[in-house]
């Protein structure tokens, strides 16, 4: 099931709606019903400052968190190339029908992980889970009745490398599943609509209001959809792309 946060555009259009409400609210109704006084202004404009600051603290730290994530991603899409690669050479190691049936379901099994960084369908992604499943099931098969017939510490690096291809697929998956919480969501959304009431309840006037209701919302749904787009792996247009498993398979083909 695809996650809300994975549609940057929809997260800017109603956060933008309910950021612009939240300042109309905080301009109309909330002045209408107990207007600001010259004594209480000094510190409303220190609540309203400490909010803000608060709010900016939050997009700060969820960002640095996308960020972090997002370079995690990529990090285990390099290893999962090098590992593929490591084991392509290591399957001169297995006996002569061995290597060539391991050589076979890698390059099957490098297809299939290039499409999982690649597709965007729900259906299409189940398909790619499958197989990949299916080829590591028998990529381990390969490797370990070779190792079985010849138990050497030369087969047992075909093992060991073996072992790092599929370690290396679970490390990528769990790092795709890492998305920054729900709960963390909804603290900077709550936080942000206490800051989009102060600032239409504190605006002097009706058209210094509607320009801070424009620009406050504004500002927060642009960010909110960024950190969005950078922590969906496959929504937006922000995302990993298989660059070294591309190379890899350029390097191991025949060609």
């Amino acid at each position: 099931m695809r996650n809300a946060m994975d549609y940057p555009l929809v997260v800017f259009l109603s956060t933008l709606v309910a950021m612009s409400f939240s300042a109309w609210i905080g301009a109309s109704l909330l002045r209408r019903v107990k207007a600001l006084t010259a004594e209480s202004r000094e510190d409303f404009n220190v609540v309203q400052a400490a909010t803000l600051t608060l709010l900016a603290l939050m997009i700060g730290f969820s960002f640095s968190m996308a960020v972090g994530r997002y370079d995690q991603r990529k990090n285990y899409e390099e290893e999962e190339a090098n590992a593929i690669g490591t084991e392509f050479v290591r399957a001169d190691l297995l006996p002569a029908a061995d290597a060539q049936q391991v050589r076979t379901l890698l390059g099957h099994y490098l297809e299939q992980r290039m499409l999982f960084y690649t597709t965007r369908d729900v259906q299409e992604l189940e398909q790619v889970n499958t197989a990949t499943a299916q080829l590591q099931s028998g990529l381990w098969a390969a490797v370990r009745d070779a190792a079985a017939a010849q138990p050497t510490p030369v087969t047992a690096l075909a093992v060991a490398g073996m072992n790092d291809v599929l370690n290396s697929q679970g490390y990528t998956q769990a790092a795709w599943w890492n998305r920054i919480p729900i709960a963390a969501w909804g603290l900077m959304v709550a936080i942000a609509v206490c800051c989009n009431l102060l600032v239409g309840y504190g605006a002097r006037s009706a058209k210094a209001g509607l320009t801070l209701l424009l620009v406050l919302p504004l500002v927060v749904a642009t960010s909110f959809a960024l950190i969005a787009d950078i922590d969906s792996p496959r929504g937006g247009i922000i995302r990993v792309s298989p660059i070294n498993l591309v190379a890899t398979a350029r390097s191991l083909s025949p060609g």
